[in-house]
């Protein structure tokens, strides 16, 4: 189905963002199209992330000054969750240093697990026993159930789950009440918009870098249904295909995130940052007020995005790992085509402040010098025509 026009809340047909910032013919012929005939199964959602850190206690008053709630705490594990009823965003396990072990996907349901296991050569394992034979303390952290695990073809560990146990859901911190031209819904009170952390709702998405991106895609649409929302290419490069995925949960006719996975080409392979969901504009705003007052570093916002239309704000915790604070995403049924729209750097947001070079990862280090002559040297996608086109896009 065509993506120019899409309903619209009244019921109107009008031309869409996704369209009008896009090619006007979308792929062309023999390009890739962005979802796979036959998938092996069709993950829900992204269920959590998984990371080591050395120190759990500074850890924790990040992620509470961040906006999570502590939904268990052992000496060796601190599992965070949001306010919406589900599985926690995010665990982190006590390790010598601080790296992302992988991203953990949802299940639609507990047979998927086996058919995903038969065609992987895997096995359905329990989700608390693999825990329990890591530390027998952490038997009582939430998320029992059954798990299936993977490696995907970057080298990260991904998890497919199926969990019998649900959080319940927290209270949440509430919109406020705006007055809109002549929708004047608040009369005889102030605006006054609490100085505290944004209230993380729910995990979003995670955004990838890889050497192998070609590979990697095509393994997430074969192997866990995904589909592609927005591709980007490099300018004078398109013959050689994307170089950028936005990628959503096949859930049908249900509108789901633009994107729960992105991944985008490079000369390592890690992680970029992950998203969390919020209230709304002024909930990022004051969140991020509360956060730069404690001393954290702002990575780069406030703005809007292009590809997914979140409001958004990028901060760095004091591992340094990236983490978004998102509001108003756009949500896309199955039926939408890919878009298609030339790597740049300008072309991240519709409005907000410079991308930040600390955001693009375009500030030099050892390790990111390393990386480079691996990827060159190595049996990957990456080559000087690729690294100098990247390197145009991120001055564009």
């Amino acid at each position: 189905m065509s993506a120019a026009h899409v309903d619209a809340v009244d019921g109107t047909d009008v031309r869409t963002a996704h369209q009008d910032l896009h090619s006007d013919r979308g792929a062309l012929r023999g390009e890739h199209p962005g979802r796979s005939r036959n998938p092996v199964v069709k993950v829900a959602d992204l269920a959590w992330l998984e990371f080591e850190k050395p120190d759990l206690d500074r850890a924790e008053v990040f992620a509470r000054d961040f906006g999570f709630g502590v939904a268990a705490r052992t000496e060796r594990e601190l599992w965070l969750r949001g306010t919406f009823a589900g599985t926690p965003c995010m665990v982190i396990r006590k390790g010598r240093t601080s790296r992302f072990i992988g991203p953990a996907f949802r299940a639609a349901e507990r047979a998927d697990l086996d058919r995903l296991a038969r065609a992987t050569g895997s096995a359905v394992r329990d989700l608390r026993a693999v825990r329990d034979a890591r530390d027998a303390r952490d038997a009582d952290v939430p998320g029992g159930g059954k798990v299936v695990d993977l490696l995907d073809p970057s080298g990260f560990p991904v998890r497919v789950v199926h969990c019998g146990e649900q959080l319940p859901a927290l209270p949440e911190q509430r919109p406020l009440l705006l007055n809109s031209g002549t929708d004047h819904r608040r009369r005889n009170l102030a605006q006054r918009p609490p100085r505290e952390p944004s209230r993380i709702q729910r995990l979003g998405h995670l955004v990838l870098e890889t050497r192998v991106f070609a590979r990697a895609l095509d393994w997430y649409l074969d192997t866990l249904g995904m589909i592609v929302s927005d591709f980007l290419f490099l300018d004078g490069q398109r013959d050689r295909g994307p170089t950028m995925a936005f990628v959503r949960c096949d859930q049908g006719s249900l509108a789901v995130d633009h994107h729960t996975l992105a991944m985008h080409l490079g000369p390592g392979n890690g992680y970029v940052h992950s998203a969390y969901q919020v209230t709304d504009l002024d909930s990022i705003a004051a969140g991020g007020e509360y956060l730069d007052e404690r001393g954290y570093k702002r990575s780069w916002g406030i703005g809007r995005h292009i590809q997914g239309s979140q409001l958004f704000d990028y901060w760095r915790d004091p591992d340094r790992f990236m983490l978004e604070h998102f509001a108003d995403g756009d949500l896309f049924s199955r039926d939408l085509d890919p878009g298609w729209a030339p790597m740049s750097t300008s072309g991240l947001a519709q409005w907000g402040p410079p991308a930040t070079r600390d955001f693009l990862g375009a500030s030099p280090s050892p390790a990111r010098v390393r990386d480079v002559f691996r990827a060159l040297r190595g049996d990957n996608e990456m080559d000087p025509a690729r690294l100098l086109g990247l390197l145009k896009a991120a001055n564009s």
